[in-house]
């Protein structure tokens, strides 16, 4: 496992982070201590988990396995912003809901500061400045170490990070989007904002919900039974099978498949690879609910793709947008 440093600050991740959204609830705890010991086993040192994850149940499972670790070499991460429990206040990123938040998930992880601390979304009922100048009063008091945002726009993100820099507040250190080859238009606006900004970028659902997995393929005329993308279909999910089977998905998945036999690794394990590879990004997020399924994504570790595999697949997973976002307006605002 190589280490990478976590945004424009001193402190290194290894360059995948364990994703624990599965951790009490399709993952017994037995289960998940199992895959937490396998990833410890190989050089991880990053965990991402959420205060909605289980109910509380993945930190809690978290920070139960981690009270047996050396606290100061791991990097966890959490976030808030999602319904917390019943009442108008629990949630959002107003103070009340934050500071209430934190101290919930510091209980539930027994330990006595989070590494990351990240909003989950955009939260438009609350000014901007309290929000911010809450996170950075978390920073002050020791609770937490490095702020950062996921599931927002490039507008959000570019200017909470002027207002922080005009008040003088902690910058958010990373951004954790959705990026992987079917979720391209992440490289629109929200990557050069990263690289511009200097934070470090964890994209979750690297493999978007198992689609580059290598268990959907073209020949296919449905979801295998018990599959996430035919959960995704039945409770309105984002990667369901009437979205993505497609040419354009099946054309991606061709070229993994090929790479994958050429190289003697899984289609995962190409999936994951391209995205770790990619400008800016920090640390992909691998989430599993079996430990065979972790075994296999730290198999991305330990080899690179070649420029021209890198080239191939970038190629095939291109998307075009509408104005401003389409490839002639892109090359122009890219290029001098």
């Amino acid at each position: 496992m190589e280490y990478r440093y976590l945004g424009r600050s001193g402190t290194t991740v290894s360059e995948l982070c364990l994703g624990a959204m599965t951790f009490g609830r399709e993952a017994d705890e037995p289960d998940s201590r199992r895959m937490l010991d396998a990833f410890a086993d190989a050089g991880g040192n990053f965990i991402d988990t959420a205060d909605v994850y289980g109910e509380g149940a993945s930190e809690e499972v978290t920070g139960r396995w981690l009270k047996g670790r050396d606290r100061d070499q791991w990097v966890i991460a959490t976030k808030v912003r999602m319904p917390s429990g019943p009442g108008v206040n629990n949630v959002g990123l107003g103070r009340k809901h934050i500071m209430a938040s934190i101290d919930a998930s510091l209980r539930r992880l027994q330990t006595d500061y989070v590494d990351l601390y990240q909003i989950h979304a955009w939260d438009r009922a609350t000014p901007l400045e309290e929000t911010l100048s809450t996170l950075d009063a978390l920073v002050t008091a020791g609770k937490v170490r490095y702020i950062g945002a996921s599931n927002v726009t490039g507008w959000q993100l570019q200017k909470a990070l002027d207002v922080s820099r005009a008040l003088g507040y902690e910058r958010f250190l990373t951004l954790q989007p959705q990026y992987n080859l079917l979720a391209r238009a992440t490289e629109w606006e929200l990557i050069p904002v990263c690289q511009e900004e200097g934070l470090g970028v964890v994209p979750w659902s690297p493999l978007r919900g198992g689609w580059l997995s290598g268990r959907y393929t073209r020949d296919m005329s449905g979801p295998p039974a018990g599959s996430r993308v035919e959960t995704a279909e039945k409770e309105g999910w984002s990667e369901t099978w009437s979205v993505y089977a497609n040419e354009h998905t099946w054309g991606i998945i061709d070229a993994l498949q090929e790479i994958a036999a050429a190289r003697g690794k899984s289609v995962a394990q190409v999936a994951l690879r391209w995205v770790a590879q990619r400008p800016g990004v920090t640390a992909p997020i691998i989430g599993a609910s079996r430990l065979d399924q972790l075994e296999d994504n730290l198999g991305a570790t330990g080899w690179s793709l070649t420029d021209e595999e890198l080239d191939r697949l970038t190629a095939v997973s291109e998307i075009d947008g509408q104005y401003p976002y389409d490839a002639t307006m892109r090359d122009l605002i890219t290029g001098r």
